[in-house]
């Protein structure tokens, strides 16, 4: 199998530690471009974020890690097929005062890094407009007179008011990098990627926590921590006490100990899951 991982950016490192995480090999020099992981029969290619949808959509690798964004703005025959969680980004329309919403910017010139994305948002909201294709920082264009607004990723918008623009309008496009695929049958070593970046996914999200309890309040203290399925209620040594094993969310770790410690619950253990299938 063949999977195409982003060379360099945002998206590279952590794309590189969730594979990593789920058991792949991974360069330990940023100059390799190919990689072979033959325990885990698979191929790995380093390539420019923007490149990896078309190779995709290509059928020339069977699967890569992308930006929704960049997905979507390829055009091609490719489809994603999990939300991997990390380099998260907003992308918005922004203008000078004038221009404040959506309709208007009918008759406008769009400066963007992303012309198919926006071009295709703006036709599916019957909007007629030029877009100007421009490769890296475009907040200048509109000041250069080489754009009416700019379509472009919104973090603080700090840097588009210091050029005299103000986001506005609902975002074009939540973006955060996903794995893709070509849209026909997936390549069969696809289910075993896609266990092991959902496992690192779950591991990463959940701790387990373990606890004793006495019988009378169990029913209360599995109330707070339920776990996925069912928690695992065993029996004490000590009359009339059970041990519970349970999956926590690990934002909600402190606040369920205190609840749990506040029903009666005592020697409350965390323990960090590394890998698990779901």
């Amino acid at each position: 199998m063949r999977i195409a991982v982003p060379n360099k950016g945002s998206l590279a490192e952590p794309a590189s530690e969730m594979l990593r995480e789920a058991g792949y090999r991974q360069r330990r020099d940023g100059r390799e471009l190919v990689l072979q992981d033959e325990a885990n029969g698979v191929e790995f290619f380093f390539l420019r974020p923007r490149d990896i949808a078309v190779y995709v959509g290509s059928g020339t690798v069977d699967a890569g890690i992308t930006g929704r964004d960049l997905l979507l703005d390829s055009g091609v025959d490719a489809v994603e097929h999990r939300a991997l969680g990390f380099a998260s980004s907003t992308f918005r329309f922004a203008g000078p005062a004038e221009i404040a919403s959506l309709p208007d910017i009918e008759g406008k010139r769009v400066a963007t890094s992303y012309p198919v994305l926006v071009g295709d948002y703006l036709s599916g909201h019957g909007v007629q407009a030029d877009v100007v294709r421009l490769d890296g920082a475009i907040e200048s264009t509109v000041r250069l007179g080489v754009a009416d607004l700019v379509a472009d990723v919104v973090e603080t918008g700090s840097t588009l008011r210091a050029a005299g623009l103000e986001p506005f309008g609902d975002p074009i496009l939540e973006s955060e990098a996903v794995l893709i695929r070509p849209a026909g049958d997936p390549h069969p070593g696809l289910s075993v990627l896609d266990r092991r970046v959902h496992g690192v996914q779950v591991a990463r999200r959940y701790v387990l926590m373990d606890y004793d309890v006495p019988t009378s309040v169990v029913e209360r203290a599995v109330a707070i921590t339920p776990g996925l399925e069912s928690p695992t209620v065993s029996p004490l040594h000590t009359q009339g006490w059970v041990a519970v094993r349970a999956m926590v969310e690990r934002d909600a770790t402190n606040q369920v100990m205190d609840r749990l410690y506040e029903v009666g619950t005592r020697a409350i253990l965390v323990t960090s899951i590394h890998a698990c299938r779901i």
